[in-house]
């Protein structure tokens, strides 16, 4: 057998069938420049493809001798575009959330990959003229004091070297022209927020809870073993000043840390309060980062430069190199959960980089997922911190609840019960802040024909059209959007009726009930632009208006002092959804927009609305109680055998035809449930299939089943069964996807 080495490339095609390695020959030229983890061009199935080299071997036994090797095209970049902890997080994604390597590994290095190239600016620098100083001594008052600028501060551009000169820049222009000056390239920093840097010392006094949670953190990354802990604190008890002052001990050990918060959360006042502690050893990563932001970002984690991370889920691939310590803040939230391949959860992850870099895992929220606290029970895998109470000994904002059918039938039929009028009028008048909260964008959420009872509906979606401000209709779907129609498409009448509410009919009404009252208004109409998200906090912190109208965007996240009252205006939206998590979504949702009042040294109060006032969900929301939430939840759980009691996944069927869809769904279900009738996969029981409760987006009609296990290990090897033999992208244009351990039913 010949001992000649070739190149092992995985080939960046997201097929099952193609998810492996494929042997190339390394050309003459690239001899000793290739190396694991560089990308290269080969060619593959007729076709260029780009792809990562893995490593380096002979050939197997059975291409040996049999076929012409083909060679690598091109190298692409010489530099390993991955680090080996990353390989390995990508090969644990792909067989944990059955998804191809590639697909795993791209998602995980595409900061390093999409913005390729670094940013240089035409620096001005002095010429060495040091032989001459006559010269120097014969130049006008003005020339001097910019070559002498030049020289403390080289690299400044041209205008910003005039301005700190105090000269024109027609003075730097002839000191060029003389040879004196002359212009340099020079790499600079994409900077998203060049305005945050190191902050005084903050000189907090921890409270006994806190100070407790911190010792038993310091003491795990001291021993340095994977642990981890839920750290459950009420709303404003402090969770912040845990999270920095856990990060200082583990940058005194040497090692770096991972800080991931909900995307809604990732605030300017979030990122204040770590470069305010760090400064620019802070690097952030989030979606609305622009390619080279998030590129020089990733290049300065990469250098060690930035040993603390701070972003959105996908923080959890930073290319560290020793972290110590990784925290998920609001470990409840859904935002963690990717829904598409590979369809990842970021506290899955965080688990994962603790036990391959021996670090602690801190899971932190006043609300958490119902399976995290299950896990923090005596006896399991998390160990439970708590902190009871508020900051500086600050009462919880007492919560009142409105029950809007008596509202009705005390002839009130508005958006606001007379309660929440009344205590916003005497917030106006103490000139304190209001937030009112509705998790639901636009003006009206369906628009209905009076005489023929049709609603207006997506072409694409089975969903309703909602209704915006200035006549347009648009689908929260697909984004599809139309003009409101003036009558009716199919009877012509023109009476047609504007149902629901939304943020900006609430913003309208406040407006009209309220006019001495500044509003402005958050939700993802109004954030759209890059710094506007940040804008509107800034101008609501600074007192620049009375009332915050908003999405869930207010309920997370947000530390106002000026908020002494927060108007939840229909509390009712998330519970009714078919799915087994609404009750739990809902208490979350109103604990934590309740939180948002009384952080400062006013009490606060919480009015909330809602048709379902005596819902256990509301109740305990309304008592802060959310142990008593827990045990009556999970009663139902056990009782219906749904998470933490059991794992579940969801089989997603899409398409063009539906009756081409229901029939896979309905031919795979059959696969499944004889497979499940074997002995190595006892336990499964397969539900559906069905019309998934959005029966149809973007044109495509949608069917599902769940697959439930007390197993996730045999749950995975079911599915991984059922995937070898079923192509996932069928040839009658129907595909499947697999969501492991799925967070949205709908």
């Amino acid at each position: 057998m010949e001992n000649r080495m070739y190149a092992e490339v995985l080939v960046d095609v997201g097929a099952r069938k193609i998810n492996q390695v494929f042997h190339y020959s390394v050309p003459s030229g690239l001899a000793g420049r290739l190396k694991a983890g560089c990308m290269v061009m080969v060619p593959f199935g007729g076709r260029r493809a780009g792809g990562f080299v893995t490593g380096f071997s002979p050939l197997p036994e059975g291409l040996a001798g049999r076929t012409q090797i083909k060679e690598i095209l091109e190298l692409l970049d010489e530099g390993p575009v991955y680090t080996p902890a990353q390989m390995d997080l990508a090969i644990w994604m792909a067989d944990f959330y059955l998804c191809p390597l590639v697909t795993a590994l791209n998602s995980i290095i595409w900061p390093r990959i999409q913005g390729m190239a670094v940013k240089t600016v035409r620096g001005i620098y002095p010429a060495d003229i040091t032989g001459d100083q006559g010269y120097l001594d014969r130049l006008t008052p003005k020339r001097r004091q910019a070559w002498e600028v030049a020289g403390e501060r080289p690299g400044l551009t041209r205008k910003d070297l005039a301005r700190a000169a105090g000269v024109s820049v027609s003075v730097i222009d002839s000191l060029v022209s003389g040879g004196l000056l002359y212009y340099g390239s020079i790499e600079t920093r994409r900077d998203p927020y060049p305005e945050e840097g190191p902050a005084a010392g903050r000189g907090f006094l921890l409270t006994s809870n806190q100070s407790m949670a911190l010792q038993e953190i310091s003491r795990a990354i001291d021993r340095s073993a994977r642990e981890v802990f839920l750290l459950f604190g009420v709303t404003s008890s402090g969770k912040t000043e845990v999270y920095l002052r856990s990060i200082e001990h583990t940058l005194a050990r040497g090692r770096q840390s991972v800080v991931m918060v909900p995307e809604i959360s990732l605030t300017p006042q979030m990122v204040s309060a770590f470069k305010g502690q760090f400064g620019d050893r802070v690097a952030v990563l989030h979606s609305r980062l622009s390619h080279g932001e998030r590129y020089d970002e990733w290049r300065r984690i990469a250098s060690g430069e930035a040993p603390v991370v701070l972003g959105a889920r996908s923080a959890s691939f930073a290319p560290l190199e020793n972290p110590g310590l990784i925290i998920l803040d609001e470990e409840h939230e859904n935002s963690y959960k990717q829904e598409e391949n590979p369809r990842y959860h970021a506290r899955d992850v965080a688990l994962w980089l603790a036990g391959r870099f021996k670090a602690v895992a801190v899971l932190g929220s006043a609300t958490p997922a119902l399976e995290s606290y299950y896990r923090a029970q005596p006896g399991g895998p998390y160990s439970l911190l708590t902190l009871p109470g508020r900051v500086e000994r600050r009462p919880l904002p007492g919560v009142r609840v409105i029950d809007m059918r008596e509202e009705i039938k005390e002839g009130n039929a508005g958006l606001f019960s007379r309660a929440l009028v009344a205590a916003v009028k005497e917030k106006l008048k103490r000139r304190e802040q209001v937030i009112l909260f509705l998790n639901r964008r636009g003006y009206s959420t369906f628009v209905v024909c009076r005489d023929c009872g049709l609603v207006l509906k997506c072409p694409h979606c089975d969903i309703s059209l909602t209704y915006h401000a200035g006549g347009s209709l648009r689908c929260h779907y697909c984004n599809h959007v139309a003009a409101a129609p003036g009558s009716c498409p199919d009877c012509g009448s023109s009476h047609l009726g504007y149902f629901g509410t939304g943020t900006q009919k609430i913003e309208e009404e406040v407006t009209r009930v309220f006019p001495e009252a500044r509003v402005i208004r958050m939700d993802s109409d109004t954030t759209s632009r890059k710094g506007s998200h940040g804008r509107i906090l800034k101008e609501f912190r600074e007192g620049g208006a009375d009332i915050l109208v908003g999405t869930q965007m207010v309920a997370k996240g947000l530390d106002i002092p000026g908020v002494t009252l927060v108007g939840v205006v229909g509390a009712d939206l998330t519970l009714h959804m078919p799915d087994f998590r609404s009750a739990e979504r809902t208490f979350q949702l109103v604990a934590q927009v309740a939180g948002r009042a009384g952080r400062g040294d006013v009490p606060g109060e919480v009015l909330v609305q809602t048709y379902s006032p005596d819902h256990y969900s509301i109740m305990y929301a309304s008592r802060h109680d959310y142990i008593s939430f827990y045990k009556h939840e999970m009663e139902i759980r056990k009782a219906l055998q749904y998470p933490p009691y059991t794992r579940l996944a969801r089989v997603l069927f899409t398409g063009k035809d539906e009756d081409t869809v229901k029939k896979a769904a309905e031919g795979l279900a059959a696969v499944l449930t004889g497979m499940a009738g074997m002995d190595q996969f006892g336990g499964i029981e397969i539900l559906g299939p069905a019309a998934a409760p959005l029966p149809r987006i973007k044109d495509r009609y949608r069917h599902h089943l769940v697959v439930k296990s007390k197993s996730g290990k045999i749950l995975r090897s079911l599915l991984k069964n059922m995937m070898n033999r079923v192509e996932l992208k069928g040839r009658d244009g129907v595909n499947i996807s697999v969501d492991i351990d799925p967070q949205n039913l709908m």
